[in-house]
């Protein structure tokens, strides 16, 4: 499998690796991105990679939470521009749009295509041609998530780069918002891979125990080592794969809050209040993640025009 320049550079932004070690990892592997990620870290040159493809489009990610029903809601609308995204007649049509998704519950955007828009007789895909014409950009609505009761939290980071949405089970007449809320920082600051480490599949634990051993295998005062004890040490690393990777497990950044897991946080910031809280499901729209967006040069787009005109 060939690879690119950009697949260099990729993998760079990946694992923080050197650009030569990055074209070493890749020669190695074919040009397999997952392969060479973990190229690098059995050679001890990469402790993490960042998810591959999340290259920025624009839009909104936006989360919100009926305050009469308590249902809420998390949607990602995408535009051309990041102009249009800050505009108030997007912003307000992406609310609307979430607004939607609370009051009918669409199984899919197909379906949110054909629910009535708010304060209008007219379908969302009818009233779709008349927001591109006055927005000025192509509109599309992507994905959205919604949660029933019992305990909805939203937050939107950075005016909609992150959308998190936090359904929690409480118990104890307590308002938990407070708690969600720090729940959903936690999810937009550290993108946890998995809620917990009972949801971590079977195969991904293996796969990390495979790098462990690689790993010792390539470090020569652990190379001779016989192979059970290898598999021994390997095993006591999954803890530490667990807390970066899983986020009741993962260290609670509001440190000044409490010092612990998130899970702990929230036993002990429940227990605070005088009832119970416990996490039940989460879902993080992050913004253009995945959408592979157009490269212009501005600068080349000009000269063109400018010899058009010759």
């Amino acid at each position: 499998m060939a690879f690119t320049a950009q697949d260099v550079k990729t993998l760079r932004e990946m694992t923080n690796v050197g650009m030569m070690d990055c074209k070493k990892a890749l020669q190695a592997t074919d040009g397999d991105m997952d392969k060479a990620v973990d190229w690098l870290r059995e050679k001890g040159l990469a402790k993490a990679a960042k998810k591959a493809g999340r290259i920025a489009a624009e839009g909104m990610a936006y989360a919100s939470v009926c305050p009469e029903c308590g249902v809420g809601a998390v949607v990602e609308v995408n535009c051309e521009t990041d102009f249009c995204a800050g505009s108030t007649l997007f912003v307000q049509f992406v609310h609307d749009i979430c607004k939607v998704v609370m009051t009918d519950d669409p199984a899919d955007v197909d379906a949110l295509m054909q629910c009535k828009y708010p304060g209008s007789d007219k379908t969302v895909a009818e009233t779709m041609p008349e927001k591109v014409m006055s927005i000025g950009e192509n509109l599309q609505i992507r994905r959205f998530a919604r949660f029933a009761k019992p305990f909805n939290v939203a937050y939107v980071h950075a005016g909609g780069t992150h959308g998190v949405l936090v359904n929690l089970a409480v118990e104890g007449d307590i308002d938990a918002t407070e708690i969600g809320k720090n729940v959903a920082m936690q999810i937009a600051a550290m993108s946890p891979k998995y809620w917990d480490k009972a949801n971590v599949p079977q195969a991904d634990i293996d796969h990390e125990l495979e790098v462990q051993v690689a790993l010792m295998n390539a470090d020569p005062k652990m190379a001779s080592k016989p192979d059970a004890i290898k598999q021994k040490i390997a095993a006591g690393k999954i803890n530490a794969f667990y807390k970066e990777n899983c986020l009741l497990q993962q260290d609670f950044v509001r440190s000044d809050l409490f010092q612990g897991s998130v899970e702990g946080y929230l036993a002990d910031a429940g227990k605070k209040l005088g009832g119970s809280v416990k996490f039940v499901d989460a879902v993080h729209f992050v913004k253009g993640e995945g959408i592979e967006k157009k490269e212009e040069d501005f600068a080349a787009e000009v000269a063109a025009q400018m010899n058009m005109g010759k």
